[in-house]
């Protein structure tokens, strides 16, 4: 029987010095934003990151994204020639200017679908992978679930606009960090300045890759509906960054903001290491041990991105069960440390009994009794029978 069973919590408050804190809010014409940290994944900044919304052309990722897997897997070779259709042909927007009849290989398309947007490239690509564009949209719905694309419906292979086609900043950021991490070999293709087919030059439109050093991906997209819209990753001091941004009025504010976005990604965060692994945090209070606490420590690094307005504003909070009854043993987990930076997701890390603690002998489970009962007289037989045991 245990009594007097609470959970307990310490809050720690972190004034993380070394840059001022009299920085901006961040704001940006575009209807929808992201900025993502890729190593952990972490959402800086978001605005409507969560709504779907029309995609254009940046839905063109899931569609490489999809050829990718395949190439990696070993069902599918960049050497593959793939069918030119007359549908494929005749489609509108931005075009690889394949010609029917043909067959071209599964890496000159790809690079038809990354460097020129080729909406013809898509369709290829659907109609030989899948039998139609229809059954490869089903594909992409699939893959949409499997890769944790909870906001993203499909409806066509190329970003056309359709009702049903809808991405939201936020699984648009998620699939470009699968992208980089799972598809190395392939990324490349997003930093190509310039492809050639049918003897008709044309260059990468992704305009970050001139406006910011350090940029190698990934795709613009642009309908009359969606206004204009960017997907780019870039690497600065050994750290990379994701910047999502869609519902911008032109070429320039597309270019303009998107780098402006990217210099705030890095200038504007900082990592902040809180505590390194076996660093004690607090202590847990002990029951019926040989000692009244042990020491609580973290096993991995525990770290925070932080915008610089906001680094006297972090605050980590250890919350466990207790108090914990002996014996505990070493590197036994007892509660959790609970890291918030004010707007942003809590993130939680496992704590550990840094030391071990045995349970007391009888004489000091008596003597404990003895305690209980002179501080609270009315406790019962059964209380202090329990305390004793």
């Amino acid at each position: 029987m245990r009594i007097g069973n609470f959970l307990f919590s310490l809050l720690i408050l972190f004034g993380l010095g070394g840059l001022p804190a009299a920085a901006q809010p961040i704001e940006t014409p575009g209807e929808y934003a992201l900025i993502m940290d890729y190593r952990t994944g972490e959402v800086l900044y978001e605005k409507n990151a969560r709504t779907p919304t029309a995609p254009a052309s940046m839905s063109k990722l899931m569609t490489a994204a999809i050829v990718f897997e395949r190439l990696k897997e070993g069902s599918l070779q960049l050497s593959d020639m793939f069918d030119v259709s007359e549908k494929a042909w005749r489609m509108g927007g931005s075009k690889m200017w394949v010609r029917v009849d043909t067959e071209i290989s599964v890496e000159n398309l790809l690079r038809g679908i990354i460097v020129q947007s080729g909406n013809d490239a898509c369709i290829v690509i659907a109609e030989n992978i899948s039998g139609s564009e229809d059954a490869f949209a089903e594909l992409m719905n699939k893959k949409a679930r499997d890769w944790g694309l909870a906001d993203s419906t499909f409806a066509n292979a190329t970003g056309w606009p359709d009702e049903n086609q809808k991405m939201s900043m936020r699984d648009l950021a998620i699939l470009t960090r699968k992208i980089i991490r799972d598809f190395p070999e392939y990324y490349g293709l997003f930093a190509e300045r310039e492809f050639t087919w049918e003897k008709i030059p044309q260059g990468n439109r992704n305009p970050l890759l001139d406006a910011f050093d350090g940029a190698d991906g990934l795709k613009t997209g642009h309908t009359e509906e969606s206004g204009y819209g960017l997907v780019g990753s870039a690497v600065k001091d050994g750290e990379r960054r994701i910047v999502v941004v869609n519902g911008l009025d032109s070429t320039r504010e597309r270019s303009s903001e998107s780098a402006r976005l990217m210099r705030i990604a890095f200038n504007d965060f900082t990592r902040q290491t809180l505590f390194e692994p076996s660093d004690a945090v607090g202590d847990a209070m002990v029951f019926k041990g040989k000692e009244k606490t042990t020491p609580l420590i973290v096993a991995e690094p525990v770290s925070v991105i932080v915008h610089r307005s906001l680094m006297d504003k972090t605050r980590a909070t250890v919350v466990y069960e207790g108090p914990v009854a002996a014996p505990i043993s070493e590197n036994q987990q007892v509660g959790y440390l609970r890291v918030e930076i004010e707007g942003g997701d809590a993130k939680e890390y496992p704590l550990f009994a840094g030391a071990a603690v045995r349970e007391m002998g009888v004489f000091g489970k008596i003597g404990l009794a003895a305690k209980a009962l002179l501080a609270k007289p009315e406790a019962t037989p059964e209380e202090s029978a329990a305390l004793a045991q």
